[in-house]
């Protein structure tokens, strides 16, 4: 059992599980009875996405220095007590059941999604390739 961290709107992996939407917004033009079966997920929950400021700062960065600072500031909203508890819940869980967390950035490495696997990783949790 495992987390895997994707992209919303891929192919399911086999045994992938229950898949987390961590956007702060649904996709557009997609009927809400449809997410799950075109893959975008089955659970919305956007307490684990960056606050709307917050994910304009990551999709205007484009040095280093503006990402590490985007990283600085989801990290401590992830802090709050809400979002820790909420990854707490989520590192606790991979180790007896699978599940994906994502959302639609297609590059990783500049989306949040990369934030929450390091972070789900210092939670212990058991995260797939």
């Amino acid at each position: 059992m495992s987390i895997r961290i994707v992209r919303l709107g891929t192919p399911r992996a086999p045994g992938e599980g229950l898949r987390v939407g961590t956007v702060r917004r649904p996709p557009r033009g997609v009927p809400k009875t449809e997410f799950a079966s075109q893959d975008w997920y089955d659970v919305w929950y956007p307490n684990l996405a960056p606050s709307v400021e917050t994910m304009k700062q990551a999709q205007e960065a484009e040095t280093p220095a503006q990402w590490n600072a985007f990283v600085r500031k989801f990290k401590a909203e992830m802090a709050q007590t809400d979002a820790s508890r909420s990854l707490d819940l989520l590192a606790a869980l991979s180790h007896g059941t699978s599940l994906a967390v994502g959302c639609y950035c297609e590059d990783e490495s500049h989306c949040h999604r990369s934030v929450l696997r390091g972070l789900l990783a210092e939670r212990g949790a058991d995260i797939a390739g």
